[in-house]
């Protein structure tokens, strides 16, 4: 009977635990990085702060064109057992606020035949090395901001750091994925031109989606390239 009852009691307090949990959240210890694929940005109602480096809106982009390309670090070849295309993949080679010891810091920095992204395809611009170090620092976080402006879709603001930031790892004079470069104004003109650009971010049927292997860019993101396009891909 006292076992019964003491069942009965671990029961009961099991039963509270539970319906307070779901009733209030219960926060996590300081500096503990919550593992779940974030949500494709564009839609999640956060302001995004000039302070911060967000993984969904900057990092993952960055990693999927340096990286995680066919026949290195994507869901299929996953080279050396990684695949860099979730935010789970990429923490197995982060010290969340430690980017010195981190080994994908510690690889994009180096200067070697064994950098990432790995020659001839060119070295990771400072600028997105310093955004790698910065959001590592910041304790390598699963966010997401909402950042995309439809009423900029100027080539200098707009559309050319969406290119270096999602495309060019890919699409560069170095390694010209599907015969395209989007490092220049000229490139990035002529793939809009033959309508290659709009119909691969657009994920339209009988052209190849890209991000290859991400996630489909923001509505907002394909909107400001359909509105440069319109314009008549002003180089503004």
């Amino acid at each position: 009977m006292k076992l019964m009852s003491l069942k009965n009691s671990l029961l009961a307090v099991l039963t509270v635990l539970v319906f307070l949990a779901c009733k209030h959240e219960i926060p996590f210890p300081a500096g503990t990085v919550v593992v779940t694929e974030t949500p494709n940005p564009g839609s999640s109602g956060r302001t995004c702060s000039p302070d911060s480096v967000y993984f969904a809106n900057e990092i993952q982009p960055l990693v999927n064109a340096s990286c995680a390309m066919s026949g290195c670090h994507d869901a299929v070849t996953h080279a050396e057992g990684l695949n860099l295309t979730t935010y789970t993949g990429i923490l197995k080679i982060v010290s969340p606020g430690r980017a010195s010891d981190s080994k994908l810091y510690k690889e994009v920095v180096r200067t070697d035949n064994d950098r990432m992204p790995p020659p001839p395809m060119p070295a990771m611009p400072a600028d997105q090395v310093a955004k790698i170090q910065q959001w590592i620092n910041q304790g390598a976080v699963n966010n997401v901001c909402d950042k995309c402006d439809t009423t900029d879709f100027k080539f200098s603001t707009a559309i050319k750091p969406m290119m270096q930031t999602k495309c060019v790892g890919c699409h560069n004079s170095a390694s010209l994925g599907g015969g395209v470069d989007l490092s220049t104004y000229t490139g990035v003109k002529a793939s809009a031109l033959s309508g290659k650009l709009y119909g691969s971010v657009n994920w339209t049927a009988g052209i190849s989606a890209m991000p290859k292997g991400g996630v489909k860019m923001p509505d907002c993101e394909i909107r400001q390239i359909k509105k440069w396009i319109d314009a008549g891909t002003p180089n503004n």
